[in-house]
């Protein structure tokens, strides 16, 4: 029953759901009883992880086809990370992904284990009598879910109604921006650019006042064209080639974007919209799919825009002058592995920063901080050790850990580094060889998470980004949904505000 998908004629009876387990995005506990009739699709999943991203859209697509069928979703969330086994961040990764299906949150992976899951995503499918006839993991499964659900639709009769057993997470998102996920700084350090990811749009504001001067999209979907026009959806990384001109990563879109500001428009120049096949060759960039570009970083010395293309575990470039786009490193394969860059193993990179003929990366997955040398063409890591090797450690480098890290950003021998999952800004002292945690999480009375009251300092929670100018670090706070300040000179963190005046 491991990893492979089961014929109609091989069933197993599916266990009871455990006792004392909490649901979100539910009406209340929910029993396999409460399931008689009902074609049940399991998704074991881990908020983290962008093959179980891309399972979202397919379950999407299939609760869409059987919306008046007899067929329910259930999400089992079955932490690989530490600060996933905790509820609030699982609601917040709910209300993030959109998800309307309910969540049992799998407490020590003990639902994982009944099941035999092997890797995340994996998909089990339950009859109406409560036996598993499919067992699969992996992504791409949407045509083999659709008609195993349409043969057991079929041999089931049509007595059975759909059950409503859904009550989706009530939104909770700031009064400006959605979970924002990058931000970048312009070169003459006048603006930032700020990736106001679940409102799919990109603002651009003041950095002295937070005045806004542009706001670039803010509907969901796929389209070039003006300011007001342009589309986007969930996009992430930006990065500045000059003063007028950005790039970002439409990561959902799974596509490359140039925004100009003189012009005032928006243009694809790399994907097609669509999501690639795995594993995709370079080419004409117009005309080549992408897989979930997470962050670009533009590399003035050779002209181009290195993309971290987290959905294939590797890093791309963009050739800006021939509109060529290949990839740079790693093979596909998921792991931490140094070397020649297409024979290293990267995990789901998903931040970029280009100093000084180095591209420094936060490869997600192996809770690693690494880079490549440009000259010599090598892929290198400053820390990290695996794929479930992370913790929160600061001291040399060779025992440092990280937790699940996103974005960074580079000055001069200073690698400062989002550590997403332990809502922390750690730096990096190459010349040094030492961690040190720049901020970190509290357990101080009056420091406080976003929606509680009564406190003084709001913590990080789930920062995805960092930039630095002059002696001032910028935040992209995300689950707070804002911007903050982190002054390195008297220690203290703030938010940047953000005058909204001009997106009325």
């Amino acid at each position: 029953m491991h990893g492979i998908e089961k014929t109609l004629g091989m069933r197993w009876k599916a266990k009871e759901f455990p006792n004392g387990f909490t649901w979100l995005n539910s009406k209340g506990k929910i029993t396999l009883k409460d399931l008689k009739g009902q074609v049940t699709i399991l998704d074991f999943w881990t908020y983290c992880c962008i093959n179980c991203m891309h399972m979202l859209h397919e379950l999407e697509e299939i609760e869409g086809r059987y919306s008046d069928k007899p067929v329910v979703v259930i999400g089992v969330h079955s932490a690989k990370f530490t600060n996933e086994a905790v509820e609030k961040n699982i609601e917040s990764a709910i209300e993030r992904y959109g998800i309307r299906h309910p969540v049992i949150v799998d407490k020590k992976m003990k639902i994982w284990k009944d099941y035999g899951a092997e890797g995340w995503p994996t998909i089990v499918i339950i009859d109406q009598e409560g036996e598993i006839i499919y067992h699969k993991n992996g992504e791409g499964q949407l045509e083999t879910i659709s008609k195993t659900v349409d043969r057991l639709l079929g041999h089931g009769g049509s007595g059975s109604k759909h059950i409503d057993i859904a009550a989706p997470t009530a939104t909770r998102r700031g009064d400006t921006l959605s979970f924002p996920g990058k931000i970048a700084i312009s070169p003459d350090g006048k603006n930032i650019a700020i990736s106001d990811t679940n409102n799919c749009r990109i603002l651009i504001a003041d950095i002295k006042n937070g005045k806004i001067k542009h706001v670039i999209g803010g509907k969901q979907g796929f389209a070039d064209g003006n300011f007001s026009s342009a589309e986007f959806y969930r996009q992430q990384g930006i990065t500045w080639k000059d003063d007028n001109v950005i790039y970002a990563a439409d990561t959902e879109n799974h596509a490359i974007r140039e925004i100009n500001l003189e012009r005032n428009s928006v243009k694809t120049i790399a994907g097609t919209g669509k999501k690639s096949a795995w594993l995709a060759l370079g080419g004409e960039a117009t005309r080549i799919g992408l897989n979930s570009p997470w962050d670009v970083a533009y590399d003035k010395d050779t002209e181009s825009v290195h993309v971290a293309m987290a959905g294939t575990h590797q890093l791309w470039s963009y050739m800006i002058g021939s509109g060529k786009i290949v990839p740079l490193a790693g093979s596909g394969y998921e792991g931490l592995e140094d070397g020649k860059l297409m024979g290293s193993l990267l995990a789901q990179p998903s931040g970029t920063y280009y100093s000084e003929g180095f591209l420094y990366f936060a490869d997600s997955e192996s809770s690693a901080v690494r880079r490549i040398n440009i000259n010599s063409k090598r892929v290198e890591t400053l820390v990290g050790e695996g794929l479930f090797e992370f913790g929160y450690k600061d001291g040399g480098l060779n025992g440092a850990r990280f937790q699940h890290p996103l974005g960074l950003c580079v000055d001069g021998n200073d690698v400062y580094v989002a550590d997403t999952y332990n809502n922390a800004i750690r730096k990096i002292d190459i010349e040094k060889g030492e961690v040190t945690t720049v901020v970190g999480p509290s357990s101080t009375p009056g420091v406080c998470r976003y929606g509680e009251k009564n406190c003084d300092t709001l913590e990080l929670y789930e920062p995805n980004d960092v930039k630095k100018l002059e002696n001032m670090l910028y935040i992209a706070d995300t689950n707070n949904h804002l911007i903050r300040k982190f002054d390195l000179s008297d220690g203290i963190l703030g938010t940047f505000e953000i005058d909204a005046e001009g997106m009325k």
